[in-house]
């Protein structure tokens, strides 16, 4: 609904010889509906109404396992990345069930619709199953994978 100030009661647009009344909003719904009515241009829908309904949570990339032998991976880095759409949702990250602050050792890179989980200096104690969780509103949707860490 679009706020419109007080002072102008009859809606942009609407030529007053055309206008018997003004509008009540209801009318203005159904106006919108059918373009031919007021002989003028339905106003544009907003963006954010049709995406909320339109975009499915999804990743458009999963997770991928990560193996690194003990040789290479300590001190080395290892990056877990997805793709997620849309790109309004908010992701976050657990290892082994459990959630994973930004540190450090754990760095979240968010960049429109890449999504990326970056574990710096891998330990042995660093493997494990990293989750990462998608949401938006009231839907969630994971992706998992394993880091594994070969001795």
């Amino acid at each position: 609904s679009e706020a419109r100030p007080s002072k102008e009661e009859t809606p942009k647009g609407i030529s007053p010889i055309k206008a018997k009344k003004t509008p009540s909003p209801a009318d203005a719904e159904r106006r919108k509906l059918r373009p031919g009515s007021g002989g003028e241009k339905p106003p544009e829908e907003p963006p954010f109404t049709y995406q909320l309904k339109a975009v499915p949570l999804k990743f458009v990339k999963e997770m991928k396992d990560i193996v690194l032998t003990e040789a290479e991976s300590v001190g080395s880095s290892a990056i877990f990345e997805v793709l997620i759409s849309p790109s309004t949702a908010i992701t976050s990250w657990m290892k082994d069930g459990s959630n994973i602050r930004e540190s450090p050792k754990h760095k979240f890179i968010a960049d429109g619709k890449d999504r990326k989980l970056h574990i710096i200096d891998v330990q042995l104690s660093d493997a494990g199953e990293y989750t990462c969780v998608l949401r938006l509103g009231n839907k969630e949707k994971t992706s998992t994978a394993k880091l594994i860490v070969e001795g």
